[in-house]
């Protein structure tokens, strides 16, 4: 399984626990919750839902809201099929959530994992994030140490694009920096001391999603139905 491919199958694994959903809902969720997933397509989506049903992790069902009933026949469709997290789903979704190897550090997958954080136990969080800001700082530093050697011979954009990426990085760490020190003080974001998980809204677009360059909200597409 490709890195992209399994990012994918634990975000929809994350997103069914909260409630079942159907394949438009579900897309329409992992664009506007998770920024990493802006960009892709059903054609995505779809083989992702059916391997999880494959391995038992989901489960089809026919949609069974007055408006599925009702737009089957009016639009010579079949009903909208509704996935739900199997009990063998919800126990491989924790069992990734509580991995922090070094996948959970990188951009896509930190990202992913963010998401998530309501539902995660406060010591995974903190190695997840401990993590995440050392494989930032060592980054950091091979920046610095390519722009000394590099200087001489940028042109003053190149040198400008480079400074802008290791700002872009020095944010990031001072942002880690935060959330460690909440985490250790035993606070959830909003800052009141708390000795459970910080619950974080991840419909809302609040997501803990970094901002990327070029990034731009994706229109809604014409529903679609599971084939």
């Amino acid at each position: 399984m490709s890195r992209r491919a399994g990012i994918l199958e634990f975000a929809v694994l994350g997103l069914l626990r909260e409630s079942p959903m159907h394949g438009y809902e579900l897309r329409k969720r992992l664009n506007t919750s998770l920024g990493v997933f802006r960009a892709f397509s059903y054609g995505t989506l779809y083989p992702c839902l059916k391997t999880l049903v494959a391995n038992g992790w989901l489960i089809e069902e026919p949609g069974n809201t007055s408006e599925d009933a009702l737009a089957a026949p009016l639009a010579g469709r079949r009903a909208k099929i509704v996935y739900r997290l199997t009990a063998e789903g919800k126990e491989h979704f924790e069992d990734l959530l509580s991995q922090t190897g070094p996948d959970a550090y990188e951009d896509e997958h930190f990202a992913a994992r963010f998401a998530f954080f309501g539902q995660t136990s406060r010591d995974v969080r903190m190695r997840v994030l401990e993590g995440r800001r050392s494989r930032l700082e060592e980054r950091l530093e091979k920046m610095r140490a390519s722009l000394a050697r590099t200087r001489e011979r940028l042109d003053d954009y190149t040198l400008e694009l480079q400074r802008h990426g290791m700002e872009s990085v020095e944010r990031e760490v001072r942002w880690l920096n935060e959330l460690i020190e909440s985490e250790r003080a035993g606070r959830d974001l909003k800052g009141s001391a708390s000795g459970e998980s910080a619950q974080q809204n991840t419909t809302s677009g609040s997501s803990g999603v970094l901002p990327r360059p070029g990034d731009t909200p994706q229109a809604d597409t014409p529903d679609e139905t599971a084939t």
